[in-house]
């Protein structure tokens, strides 16, 4: 049966519009004008549609080509169908049941971009840059991303199995999933770590995120916080003004934050902090990994830039594009790159992209950087670097054109093939449950809601490690006693975190984690030199 002329008529509407506003960035067809080009390709899908051997579907052609036409422009240009929108703002606000990963498909493969905190796969290690090739034991290559929300996603305590590949592991990796509600906030866990240092997690900047950091702020404030400590690792960005409104909480008198400057004047903006800024005497370490992005750069370029805050981790993943969402006729959208973005001092954020392969080789390559941990605050590990230089308020020197470099490099440690199975088989929560079956009264009797007494006095016993040890053989995880010497303090503590997690959520959880955290505790050293630096008193 062919297709009718309505359905072709309003496939090639969907098409046009998207060439139009593809070609006010970029002439796609460099020899034909704006008419000429709509009107070749709209030839090209009716001598398609007509005289193709086979039924063609003409939604599929359109969406095709819109995809191979932004795949010559930058690596985050991007069509979303009319299905997936409500997912996107699902992204920013509420919350949904499913397994809590943010993904992409790239060239036909799902690709995890990051876990999301407190989700199931975050829990098992499913880490970013994970490639899923099967959902359910069937092939999940080629899948669009209605079918993979259908497949993942489903009522809490519904179990999903998935196979991965990861790099570095030669085999592929096997998880099976139970589902959950995944919670959407922006603070996941908020903190006093010592009588005078707050810490606060960021994982997105979405609607709420000003509001909840601000509230978070507030809080801690009134428990006695003298200076914060804002974890910005693997938060992939999300919303601009989200991130101008919480650098201002810290940046004042007027400030540059960002500007971004596109090929048309009315994308040029700039971005200036109030006269006021409620805690702009307050030291502040911020730490970053490769999994920090966009607007999480642009609040961390922004406070290294006025020297307001001491940077620490690893370098950022180097996003620096400005994207606005354009509403097409089918309630799809296409969100095009409109500009770049620039930190107070002029540093283009944005990493290199143009001689990469593909968009998978530019999402694979975050991270892979060669730098060594250490001090970095003159930014001598990029020296030989042939990025462009800039002068931060108190003239040191920093780089833009790839990411944000901290001011501390600390590397994360590599784990050894037993506790990476330990994570993939889920083995560390499954015997805190069995662990609980026993204990859970005894914990409740001996520090009832009392986290800070768990936090300092509890500890597992040799039986308990032996317990462990047995239990891991029995799910078919051999104990190896030199990886775990190796990282016993790491297992003990995520072991210890699943039963903080337990009593009190993502509170418990990360007031565990950050005792093991090397990072964390770089950055709890290095007050003094933020207060120097900052002028604060």
């Amino acid at each position: 049966m062919k297709l009718g002329k309505s359905n072709i008529s309003f496939s090639i509407l969907i098409l046009t519009i998207g060439i139009i506003l593809g070609i006010l960035i970029q002439k796609v067809f460099s020899d034909d004008n704006l008419r000429d080009s709509i009107l070749k390709f709209n030839d090209v899908l009716t001598y398609a549609d007509k005289y193709y051997v086979d039924k063609v579907d003409s939604e599929k052609l359109v969406t095709a080509a819109i995809n191979g036409m932004l795949s010559k422009l930058d690596p985050h240009s991007v069509y979303i169908p009319a299905k997936q929108m409500q997912s996107v703002e699902d992204s920013f606000r509420g919350d949904f049941e499913g397994i809590g990963v943010e993904f992409q498909i790239l060239n036909d493969t799902l690709t995890v971009v990051s876990p999301i905190s407190g989700g199931p796969s975050e829990a098992l290690g499913i880490q970013s840059g994970d490639k899923i090739l099967t959902i359910d034991n069937k092939s999940a290559i080629g899948l669009n991303d209605d079918d993979v929300r259908s497949k993942l996603r489903g009522r809490s305590g519904t179990k999903v199995s998935i196979t991965l590949s990861r790099f570095g592991i030669k085999s592929p990796v096997k998880y099976e999933i139970t589902r959950a509600k995944i919670h959407l906030h922006s603070v996941d866990s908020h903190f006093m770590y010592d009588h005078e240092t707050g810490y606060i997690s960021l994982s997105r900047f979405s609607e709420t995120s000003f509001d909840e950091i601000n509230k978070s702020l507030s809080d801690l404030k009134t428990l006695g916080m003298k200076q914060l400590i804002l974890d910005l690792r693997n938060n992939p960005g999300g919303l601009l003004n989200q991130a101008v409104d919480i650098s201002n909480l810290f940046i004042s008198d007027n400030k540059k934050i960002v500007y971004t400057k596109g090929r048309r004047s009315e994308f040029n903006e700039e971005y200036d902090a109030t006269k006021k800024a409620p805690y702009k005497d307050l030291p502040v370490i911020i730490l970053v990994n490769s999994g920090s992005a966009s607007a999480s750069e642009i609040v961390a370029g922004a406070m290294q830039d006025w020297d307001r805050a001491l940077i620490v981790g690893e370098t950022t993943f180097g996003k620096g594009l400005v994207q606005k969402q354009f509403p097409l006729q089918d309630n799809s959208a296409l969100r095009l790159t409109i500009a770049r973005y620039y930190t107070p001092s002029g540093r283009l954020i944005q990493r290199e992209y143009e001689n990469l392969k593909d968009k998978d080789e530019y999402f694979k390559e975050a991270g892979k950087s060669n730098e060594k941990g250490g001090d970095n605050i003159s930014h001598t590990a990029e020296k030989d670097s042939s990025r462009p230089k800039f002068k931060t308020a108190d003239g040191r020197t920093v780089y833009g054109g790839g990411g944000i470099t901290p001011d501390f490099i600390v590397k994360t440690p590599d784990l050894s093939d037993y506790t990476i199975s330990l994570l993939k088989e889920n083995i560390l929560y499954q015997f805190i449950l069995y662990y609980l079956e026993s204990n859970k009264k005894k914990i409740e009797a001996e520090y009832g809601n009392k986290m800070n007494d768990f936090v300092k006095q509890f500890s597992f016993s040799e039986k308990d490690i032996k317990d462990f040890s047995e239990f891991s053989k029995s799910r078919k995880v051999n104990f190896s006693a030199k990886d775990f010497q190796k990282d016993k303090d790491y297992i003990t503590a995520r072991l210890k975190a699943e039963i903080a997690r337990t009593f009190w959520k993502e509170d418990g959880w990360y007031r565990i984690m950050v005792d093991n955290d090397g990072q964390f505790k770089k950055g709890i050293t290095l007050f003094s030199e933020a207060r120097k630096l900052a002028k604060s008193k």
